[in-house]
């Protein structure tokens, strides 16, 4: 799976040979399994304010997602030097209120490489599995 984009590896090997409509469920599952990552740690209140900070700050984000994976865009790009995320339209969960934004991208990052992870054990190394066994 690659760390980066967390699509697993004959995804991105056959990426170019995918149909549109393939390459679509592809960033469909990714999506889901980030805001499921992201809800778990924040709340988008703004989204209008969100969007705006993220032009702003010319930060890539595709306006058709989830505001919670602009919210991840923001986060990964900005962790450093966020101070107040009530100004991008978003608050912690009062669980992670004391932790550093460097510190919850890395765990954000990971939580969503685990589910991207569990969700390719589950799913498709078993069709690999039997593929391969005939």
């Amino acid at each position: 799976m690659c760390r980066g984009c967390k699509r697993f590896h004959h995804e991105v090997i056959h990426w170019n040979g995918y149909s549109d409509d393939e390459k679509r469920a592809v960033w469909r599952r990714l999506e889901q399994l980030l805001v499921q990552v992201m809800e778990g740690k924040l709340e988008v209140f703004d989204t209008a304010r969100l969007r705006q900070q993220l032009e702003q700050r010319a930060i890539r984000f595709l306006p058709q997602q989830s505001e919670y994976c602009w919210a991840y865009q923001l986060i990964a790009r900005g962790a450093r030097v966020i101070r107040d995320l009530e100004a991008y339209g978003m608050v912690l969960l009062p669980e992670f209120r004391e932790w550093e934004l460097p510190q919850l991208r890395d765990a954000i990052d990971r939580e969503f490489f685990l589910l991207s992870e569990a969700h390719y054990q589950r799913y498709i190394a078993p069709a690999f599995l039997s593929n391969a066994l005939g």
